[in-house]
């Protein structure tokens, strides 16, 4: 039987550093180097393929390298490459990979904000009331503005990093807004208020890994109208699990449940009743991330 690597399949144009963490995780449990392949390969139209071999399982190709693998861990793809990836995930879940990233339904119900309110919507997962638009009349823009209340923060259906999302609380900025999108989709969603007594913003990032919280840190951002991001400014904190305001794990968990997702980020606050804003599918790893979700990540996939 010909030695099957471990496939570490994440997309090489991105500077995140998740996959230098998860290399790390991949020899500290299996004592050797995990294959190294680029992610961009196997996008629509790419050169990437993947085929069956003698021994009941497949190889990979890509980049000149053919690979005999049965575990494939695949993070790192950038929101924007997600839809040109999900053949290739189908193709992986059709060859029995050993892999938490074969759920191509999961991922787009996370990626696509829309998608992801529908989902809230129909489990009962907490939110802040949002509409999504798409290329909206300005009458149109301004009754969702009205009816979410006159203070939301509007964001691209498919984005990251706090990127291209603003606070809105005045039709000018509404009507900003709607000119920076131009023909995307994008979504309002109201204010919920997470707010310091000293005026700062604040949120959570719960990482969920088969139903358990792995992971919790806190977001502080000294610009109540930017996101509570680290690449927008925002200083995390690495919290103890019993730090976590009561009932917002049990709404992390339910959130990845909703999307179907194995592995999820989940940014959400205790004001308002305890709200979710979003899930992420590949959650940066961050201080102590190796032994928080690395490695239990990778170990999932390796059956320990």
């Amino acid at each position: 039987m010909p030695r099957r690597d471990l496939v570490l399949l994440t997309d090489h144009s991105s500077t995140e550093g998740s996959r230098q963490v998860l290399a790390a995780a991949a020899r500290t449990l299996t004592g050797r180097e995990p294959v190294q392949l680029d992610a961009r390969h196997f996008l629509t139209g790419g050169s990437g393929q993947i085929e069956a071999d003698d021994a009941g399982g497949f190889r990979l190709e890509a980049g000149g390298r053919t690979v005999t693998a049965e575990t494939v861990i695949v993070y790192e793809i950038p929101p924007h490459r997600r839809r040109a990836f999900e053949g290739f995930q189908r193709r992986l879940r059709g060859f029995g990979a050993r892999s938490l990233g074969t759920d191509a339904q999961a991922w787009r119900a996370a990626t696509e904000k829309d998608l992801t309110v529908a989902r809230f919507v129909r489990d009962g997962v907490p939110h802040m009331p949002s509409i999504a638009l798409r290329e909206p009349s300005p009458e149109a823009a301004a009754d969702a503005f009205a009816e979410l209340g006159g203070d939301v923060w509007a964001r691209p259906c498919v984005g990251m990093g706090g990127d291209d999302v603003f606070h809105v609380t005045t039709r000018a900025q509404l009507d900003a807004a709607a000119r920076h999108y131009a023909r995307a989709p994008w979504l309002l969603a109201r204010d919920a208020r997470n707010i310091l007594p000293d005026g700062r913003r604040h949120q959570y990032r719960v990482v969920v890994l088969h139903g358990r919280v792995v992971r919790v840190v806190e977001h502080v951002q000294a610009d109540p109208d930017a996101p509570c991001n680290e690449s927008r400014g925002a200083v995390s904190t690495v919290l103890d699990y019993a730090e976590l305001p009561d009932g917002l794990a049990e709404s992390a968990v339910a959130a990845a449940a909703s999307l179907g997702l194995d592995l999820a980020g989940v940014d959400l606050a205790a004001e308002s009743g305890g709200v979710v804003f979003e899930v992420n599918v590949h959650p940066a790893f961050g201080l102590r991330g190796l032994e928080q979700v690395a490695l239990p990540y990778v170990a999932a996939h390796l059956g320990a």
